[in-house]
């Protein structure tokens, strides 16, 4: 009867708006909500008449569903904590609830949730988690802070970041660049020919330091012949109880427009098995040498270059020395920069990666299962996920000293509550109608 079906139209349009205030109220809850997803209420209409001419109408009413916008994306807030990430574009930081990691599980077999944003702090054990609960998840780096390779399907390789405020660590030097000026009065017929000592302190593998020992020893020709221009360079390792670890025969050019540059560098033959020192490159002017904590590239200019090794007038100075590496220092920041790697600064003023927080992205953001404290997780609607490296692919950069604002707009929810309100009171109007027509139809039998 036609009567009836506009009265349960009434009843499915007051049932629809209800739910479209109970989405209202829920985006103006969290209004100021960090990461917070509106949530939408759709209408679609029910029909149950759809033959032309019939003469009469059933009405079908309506009915709502909600979908909450997982892939818009709210305005960045800056905030001054360094561990405040958000990401700017697609794509989620990967996080797990701190109950899988109390009861044993890591992130290879805990539950993968992605968020959008989150104010990580470290706890008592260094674990990085918001105060809801949520571990911040990231692939570790080496020693020497490359990441190695992990699959991109599967969380294998993900484990908690953990960072300990009280840690130290040191950098070795494995590069020296060596700029010293050989007095060219030491080559000359008659010269003393008293052997010149030069050290240079580098820093070893636990920290300590350490130095190379370098002897430079001047070939002196025989009265009345020209300068050799030739020089002996030992080199002698603190970390191997003063072993030599090279030794080299330098010849310095003496032509107008080259004068005081190498010319050349030979390894002569080591006594003992009889195989030559490493050998010196002359495409990058260096000598692979081989200390007590591993291999170190020393640079001492190649050949024709005036910013290596030089013999010029009657002076014995160090002109530039530079190495990398530094003692052993304390942890004083740490930093999350746009490709997703945790960058930890120590006093010392060396850098060191450790971990790279990858970005989850699914093919439907806004099929992902919403969860609590802006969490989602992975359901068929949304697809599989893939980790990619942040501003790779489709995803964007990770914003340390941010959060993802609310994309709650609170004007355009007014307005949709009044709307709503009046909707609802139109719908309660229709019933009280039919509630009328019914009662006239009962009077007639009066």
């Amino acid at each position: 009867m036609t009567i009836s079906s506009a009265l349960n139209a009434g009843v499915a349009g007051l049932s629809a708006n209800a739910t479209r205030l109970a989405t209202i109220s829920d985006n103006i809850a969290n209004s100021g909500t960090y990461g917070y997803k509106r949530a939408n209420a759709e209408f679609s209409s029910m029909v149950i008449t759809n033959a032309r001419g019939a003469g009469t109408y059933s009405a079908g009413g309506v009915r709502a569903s909600t979908l909450r916008l997982i892939e818009e994306r709210g305005a960045l807030v800056g905030t001054s904590h360094p561990l405040d990430l958000a990401v700017s574009g697609r794509g989620m930081l990967p996080v797990m609830p701190e109950v899988s990691l109390r009861t044993g599980s890591s992130g290879s077999d805990g539950a993968l949730l992605m968020t959008t944003t989150g104010s990580f702090r470290t706890d008592a054990n260094g674990v990085l988690k918001t105060e809801s609960g949520l571990v911040l998840l990231g692939w570790p780096a080496t020693s020497d802070g490359t990441i190695p390779v992990f699959p991109r399907d599967t969380i294998t390789g993900l484990v908690p970041v953990v960072i300990n405020s009280n840690q130290t660590a040191g950098d070795p030097t494995t590069q020296m660049t060596l700029g010293v000026n050989l007095p060219a009065t030491a080559t000359e017929p008659g010269a003393s020919g008293e052997m010149l000592p030069f050290a240079v302190e580098y820093f070893g593998n636990l920290g300590t330091f350490e130095s190379l020992d370098f002897s430079f020893t001047p070939m002196v020709p025989a009265v009345g012949a020209p300068n050799s221009n030739s020089w002996t360079m030992v080199i002698r390792d603190s970390a191997s109880n003063n072993a030599v670890i090279g030794e080299y025969s330098l010849t310095f050019d003496d032509s107008r427009s080259s004068g005081g540059t190498l010319a050349n560098v030979t390894a002569t033959i080591v006594p003992p098995p009889g195989a030559p020192w490493p050998p010196y490159d002359p495409a990058t002017g260096t000598l692979p040498l081989t200390v007590a904590g591993g291999p170190m590239n020393v640079s001492i200019g190649r050949l024709g270059d005036p910013n290596g090794l030089t013999q010029l007038s009657d002076e014995f100075a160090p002109v530039q020395i530079t190495k990398d590496g530094s003692p052993v220092g304390n942890l004083t920041t740490v930093e999350v920069n746009p490709n997703g790697y945790i960058i930890a600064t120590y006093d010392t003023g060396f850098t060191r990666v450790l971990y790279q927080i990858p970005l989850v992205d699914v093919p439907n953001p806004n099929g992902l299962l919403s969860l609590h404290n802006q969490t989602y997780q992975v359901s068929p609607q949304s697809g599989s996920f893939f980790l990619w490296d942040a501003g790779d692919g489709p995803t964007g950069s990770v914003e340390g000293y941010a959060r993802e604002g609310s994309t709650t707009d609170v004007a355009a929810e007014l307005t949709s509550l009044i709307q709503t309100q009046r909707a609802y009171s139109s719908n309660a109007k229709v019933i009280q109608t039919v509630d009328e027509m019914l009662q006239e139809t009962t009077n007639i039998k009066r």
